[in-house]
């Protein structure tokens, strides 16, 4: 069994290499977000070992350097990363029922896109070191990147370091791009959230209110909004149809 486990890990390992590397560079945008938020570069590194989640990070990183609340940077890290309770959930699936409680919290504490897709992708159940393979290599490529971010971020000129700013909303719209223009559905709550974080800020009602409050707000009832009115079997037919065409 300590044989198989370990043919397992090195396959995890192998599969995740390409991952960390991918980590590195996006995590190293993330690096100048925590940096321009005033954290050292211990401190991100602690952060991104704690917290492999872009997108998560990134809020997190921009409700500190605009003063919000414990509270409100956490409320905002749960709804941004509230995906991956899913993922977690569709993942223990593909683990034996009589897998212990300890590997199935281990392989959930780093569940992120890219690991849950090669660790859903195996044959039958997924052996647990398969899992923690991708995850040693991954976290250490993540966290890495934002240190040296940091640190670049302090060594390299104030406009080299705003330029390398711009990356990581780059990497947001290589992200939001694609599916959007997919699908209309998700191309019209895209332009909705830009429209509703535009107004938010200067609408007189909500202009007193805290960054990450509006954040949590708006993150919420657009999310709620498009699950009424856009339930996922509406958004799968749209998707069809523009495969057809």
């Amino acid at each position: 069994m300590k044989t198989e486990n370990k043919t397992y890990f090195q396959h995890g390992m192998r599969d995740g290499c390409p991952i960390a590397l991918g980590y590195f560079a996006v995590a190293f945008t993330l690096g100048i977000a925590a940096k321009n938020a005033g954290l050292s570069a211990v401190q991100a590194l602690v952060a991104s070992m704690l917290n492999n989640a872009s997108a998560g990070e990134y809020a997190g990183f921009s409700l500190i350097a605009a003063g919000s609340t414990y509270l409100e940077t956490a409320i905002m890290t749960l709804v941004v990363n509230a995906r991956y309770l899913l993922m977690s959930c569709s993942l223990s699936q593909k683990l034996k029922p009589e897998t212990p409680l300890r590997h199935r919290m281990t392989i959930a504490f780093d569940v992120t896109d890219e690991i849950f897709g090669i660790c859903v992708a195996q044959p039958g159940y997924l052996n647990p070191w398969y899992a923690y393979g991708a995850i040693a290599v991954a976290i250490p490529g993540w966290a890495f990147g934002t240190y040296f971010g940091v640190i670049m971020g302090n060594v390299l000129p104030t406009r080299v370091v705003s330029a390398l700013s711009v990356g990581l909303y780059g990497m947001f719209l290589a992200i939001i791009i694609p599916p959007a223009r997919k699908n209309k559905v998700i191309a019209g709550l895209v332009a909705a959230g830009f429209a509703a974080s535009f107004l938010a800020n200067r609408l007189p009602l909500l202009s007193g209110m805290s960054a990450g409050l509006k954040t949590i707000m708006l993150t919420v009832a657009l999310a709620l909004l498009a699950a009424v009115l856009f339930p996922t079997d509406s958004v799968s037919n749209e998707e069809k149809k523009e495969e057809v065409s």
